[in-house]
């Protein structure tokens, strides 16, 4: 059902597209089509009302939004990922902000703030960047430090300030902008770690690896990226004909070699990504942690998918020649999206630093792995 309804968000996706982009936000009748079908929240327990989706099917959810539009799918991994705190906060956190089955979060975990003990909460301040959906959002999850130590706070959107910072060359229609708090006062129920794993009630879906997730999600959205990029290059093959060819770009050996290739490198990163989470998620069933061998493993695929993407992406809009480079394309959007995507440090080149540290035998810290 959810993938189902996935499908038909990925159709409205692709269609609103263009007015994404320009507006910089998804528009209105999309996100109520994702949060009627309650893909902005796969990772609510059953109890609040929550789809309490495994993970493979949150993500391919996500990836199938993708298809449509990069910043649509980026939009509902992300606030799947927010949506996975409802296990972490405390339970009258997660019935305030998730209760509502209309209620989308977003989030950044980063400790970007400080957060001062008073009597009954904290007292936070701090500047987030990254807030993806936020504009069609009701609560940020944002990191902050007290006393050394990491927390995160839920804060109402309406009692924050949201500043109009994200102009930027890829994923624009994710609202990606910065979220500032000045001396709000955050009550104690409001509070939670994320750092020591979650609570020893917590299901399958909430043992899974919360890091590696996060991760994920971000290469969920670029496989589907990738994937709509073939698309878009095999609806322009069929048609265009390069300047002083008889033969369209479909009937050219080049262009057939380079779809082939692309779509082997893709297959091989999506095999890879989705057998990497089954081998956590069938880890996470038991009443152990997840190992550090599977979570690297998650890792390693997340940023091997994110950066297969964006070269599968590439090459579809240099197939497309002089008619990539117009706005009008889809192939420039697919590109610009992919490679703002590897520009997230959950997946750039120094993502590989850590599970490198652990293959190699150097110690390493893996909290956050």
């Amino acid at each position: 059902m959810l993938l189902d309804a996935a499908r038909e968000c990925a159709d409205l996706a692709k269609t609103l597209a263009p007015v994404t982009e320009r507006q910089r936000a998804l528009p209105p009748e999309l996100v109520a089509k994702l949060t009627d079908a309650q893909l902005f929240r796969t990772g609510v327990p059953g109890y609040l009302g929550g789809p309490e989706a495994p993970p493979a099917v949150s993500l391919e959810t996500a990836e199938t939004v993708a298809r449509g539009d990069a910043s649509a799918g980026w939009c509902v991994s992300i606030a799947v990922t927010s949506s996975l705190l409802s296990a972490y906060a405390p339970r009258k956190c997660a019935e305030e902000v998730f209760g509502d089955p209309h209620t989308v979060a977003a989030g950044v975990w980063a400790p970007r703030g400080t957060g001062k003990k008073v009597d009954g909460g904290y007292v936070v301040s701090g500047r987030w960047a990254f807030c993806s959906g936020i504009p069609h959002a009701d609560w940020l999850f944002a990191g902050f430090v007290h006393e050394q130590a990491l927390y995160v706070g839920a804060l109402p959107k309406a009692e924050i300030e949201v500043l109009d910072t994200w102009h930027t060359n890829g994923l624009r229609g994710t609202g990606s902008h910065d979220c500032v708090a000045d001396e709000l006062f955050v009550p104690d129920y409001r509070v939670f770690s994320v750092m020591g794993g979650p609570p020893a009630e917590a299901v399958a879906l909430h043992r899974f690896p919360l890091f590696g997730f996060f991760a994920l999600s971000v290469a969920a959205a670029t496989l589907g990226n990738a994937r709509g990029a073939i698309d878009d290059l095999a609806e322009l093959a069929s048609t265009r004909r390069p300047l002083g060819s008889s033969r369209s770009l479909a009937e050219r050996s080049a262009t057939q070699a380079a779809v082939a290739e692309a779509e082997a490198a893709l297959r091989a990163a999506r095999l890879l990504f989705y057998s990497s989470i089954d081998d956590a998620w069938q880890a996470a069933q038991g009443t152990e942690p997840v190992p550090d061998a599977l979570k690297l493993g998650l890792r390693l695929a997340a940023t091997h998918v994110t950066r297969t993407a964006a070269k599968v992406a590439e090459s579809m809009y240099d197939l497309g020649g002089g008619a990539a480079i117009y706005e009008t394309s889809p192939l420039q959007r697919r590109f610009r999206d992919a490679h703002t995507a590897t520009a997230h440090f959950q997946v750039n080149p120094a993502s590989y630093e850590l599970p490198g540290k652990l293959l190699l035998g150097v110690p390493a810290r893996t909290e956050q792995l």
